[in-house]
């Protein structure tokens, strides 16, 4: 019998590099520096997707969207977004809501979370009050607090359609 309703956790890591293009929650952020990954490093997408793909039996992130695969080097990782939710709606399934939360020193993000919530919904094409999005320092504890990465955490429900 199929489950109506799955819940599923996601997290991501990034380390931080001077000069790098800050990408988080699908919108630049001007920082002196940026999350390094093969994709743009968007942390929190990350996140989200390895949540969603969890969620609906679909492995994680790095199974859909290897990092070897050069067809995906500098990719928008909103386009993996987009790509993930499909997944997801071809085992029959629509997210329910999304909660998550940034881990980052610097800079402060809270300006930011309203264009990071607008964003991510039309890119998943759900309403922007089903993403919540929080953000904390570490106390200047660990690699975050040392500027060193960036980490985001996500939950999210999905539904049967």
């Amino acid at each position: 019998m199929a489950t109506n309703i799955r819940v599923s956790f996601g997290y991501d890591v990034h380390c931080l590099s001077a000069g790098c293009p800050f990408w988080l929650g699908g919108i630049q952020i001007d920082h002196h520096s940026g999350a390094v990954g093969h994709s743009d490093a968007d942390v929190l997408i990350h996140a989200i997707c390895d949540a969603l793909l969890g969620a609906a039996n679909l492995h994680d992130i790095g199974h859909q969207f290897p990092d070897n695969d050069p067809m995906l080097r500098g990719i928008d990782s909103k386009i993996l977004l987009r790509r993930t939710i499909d997944l997801v709606a071809q085992k029959g399934y629509r997210v329910g809501n999304i909660d998550s939360t940034i881990c980052l020193q610097s800079p402060k993000i809270g300006a930011y979370i309203d264009k990071m919530q607008q964003t991510l919904a039309e890119t998943m094409g759900i309403s922007p009050d089903d993403v919540s999005i929080k953000a904390t320092t570490t106390e200047r504890l660990g690699f975050v607090g040392r500027e060193q990465g960036v980490s985001a955490y996500a939950v999210v429900l999905i539904e049967r359609v």
